[in-house]
């Protein structure tokens, strides 16, 4: 009888690059794809998240087609789905790559466990990171609380091999097991359908991520260090989502980069200035390793203490939900929780300073924010979400002073000048001057007339005053201390 192997995909829906499936394949004769939706282990995934889930098993479907192959689907604890496989079709080993987050480390510790003492492989690959959280230390053998030293060893010290080629073939199995059908599991929005931004904006799946890359690099690389902190321009490469699902591997991008880079040395500083971002990425991954709770306690505990406004009081709800609905008063941050809300994506810049905002004008915990983002974002990630929350906070490792607040005002007027971003998101104030169209409130009567905005009835008066709410951030600041 042929040998057969299982390999689990997780976050890693491609085919290229994919060192479980290479390995299964240099061993056994037969391969079965299989994907398990566990709603058992770990934080349950947001409605974006789901959105984007449903769209690349079906592209990664696809793709196995292509290959004489299909994607089997079970839903249920994993270690009852792998073991009612394993019983169905008589596999001899498991492979996967692995999962960076405790509950998902703790059950497929359990799972290889348990298999071996079946006489099953299990074996488990490095698939979504450059290094693995484990191996950066420092001189003095600890992890990393500091980016940059992170980010300088990484960058020294990397030595990778070139990404894995696409299978020619996935060898198919004689008789496939029971597969679930994808419409069933009911991961995209129906009553109300939330999506069509989601739509319009996204291309899902391995080949549109290689796609978007190559256009990153072809079109807006070179003035990434500069553009990447204007969100009405496409500066950046909106590649975030397919690295989360694993629709493209980091060092398929370390390597695309590299080579651009030897192409365009006189330009290569863009490309640098995104591999640090890259960095920043795998830094995030290093936290969450060493601080497995990142998405819910203060990495740093003295802000254990800090008195932030309860959300159970009728004011703080209430400015919650405004902030949520893009309606703060404050236009760059409203265009920002719009674009998140209509798409599923925020720009960076404009996510930093929409947090800030929450955190420093409305003192509200940072959790609340990351759990809003984390349900809502298509690239909500366990590493890389709760991280950069952490970081605005001030909370976090090697994170900005909690002191450095951000004035939404000149945020905009620095990074949105013309004000083309609000516009696209706001569309209450389009027709504003770029003078008072990130501070509406402060136009003549005869300027707001003709813009036809109303404060208070077509468009919000701030929740608060910048200056106010600097002051009562730093006096709760103080109480850290």
């Amino acid at each position: 009888m042929p040998s057969l192997a299982i390999v689990w995909f997780r976050r890693d829906l491609r085919l290229s690059d994919n060192p479980a499936l290479m390995a299964a394949l240099a061993t056994h004769q037969t391969v079965i794809p299989v994907y398990i939706h566990d709603e058992t282990c770990g934080r349950t995934e947001g409605g974006a998240s789901l959105w984007w889930l449903h769209h690349s098993l079906t592209a990664l479907d696809q793709s196995l087609k292509r290959k004489k192959s299909r994607l089997i689907l079970r839903r249920g604890p994993a270690a009852e789905c792998l073991h009612d496989l394993i019983k169905q079709t008589g596999a001899s080993a498991v492979y996967w790559n692995r999962l960076y987050d405790e509950p998902s480390r703790e059950r497929d510790t359990a799972i290889k466990t348990a298999l071996k003492k079946k006489n099953i492989t299990a074996e488990s690959f490095n698939g979504s990171l450059l290094k693995e959280p484990w191996e950066m230390k420092t001189k003095t053998g600890n992890e990393y609380r500091v980016f940059t030293p992170f980010w300088k060893n990484m960058a020294a010290d990397i030595n990778l091999d070139p990404p894995l080629p696409v299978p020619k073939t996935v060898r198919p199995a004689i008789n496939w097991p029971t597969s679930d059908a994808l419409d069933d599991w009911r991961l995209l929005p129906t009553k109300p359908d939330w999506a069509g931004g989601f739509r319009e904006m996204w291309r899902v799946g391995e080949d549109a991520a290689a796609e978007r890359f190559d256009d990153f690099l072809e079109a807006a690389v070179t003035a990434y260090p500069d553009g990447r902190d204007r969100p009405a321009l496409a500066a950046t490469s909106r590649l975030s989502p397919h690295l989360h699902f694993g629709e493209i591997s980091p060092r398929q991008v370390w390597q695309r980069a590299k080579i651009y880079m030897a192409a365009h040395k006189a330009t290569a500083g863009g490309a640098l200035a995104y591999l640090r971002e890259i960095g920043w990425r795998e830094f995030s991954y290093h936290l969450l390793f060493h601080a497995p709770s990142l998405a819910t306690k203060n990495w740093n505990t003295r802000f254990d203490s800090f008195p932030w406004a309860k959300v159970t009081q009728v004011k703080n709800k209430k400015n919650l939900e405004a902030w949520q609905k893009g309606q703060t008063g404050y236009p760059i941050v409203d265009a920002g929780m719009r674009e998140l809300w209509t798409t599923g994506w925020m720009h960076n810049r404009v996510r930093m300073i929409a947090a800030s905002f929450l955190i420093k004008h409305l003192m509200i915990d940072w959790r609340h924010g990351e759990q809003w983002f984390w349900d809502t974002l298509v690239d909500a990630d366990p590493a890389n979400n709760a991280a950069s929350w952490q970081w605005v906070a001030g909370s976090g490792a090697d994170a900005s002073p909690y002191f450095r607040i951000f004035n939404p005002v000149l945020q905009g007027e620095k990074f949105d000048s013309d004000g083309q971003y609000v516009r696209r998101w706001v569309p209450e104030l389009a027709t504003m001057p770029n003078k008072f169209i990130h501070h509406p409130w402060d136009a003549p009567a005869d300027v707001l007339k003709a813009a036809g905005v109303v404060l208070g009835k077509t468009y919000p008066q701030p929740l608060i005053d910048h200056s106010l709410a600097r002051a009562r951030a730093l006096e709760a600041y103080g109480q850290t201390k």
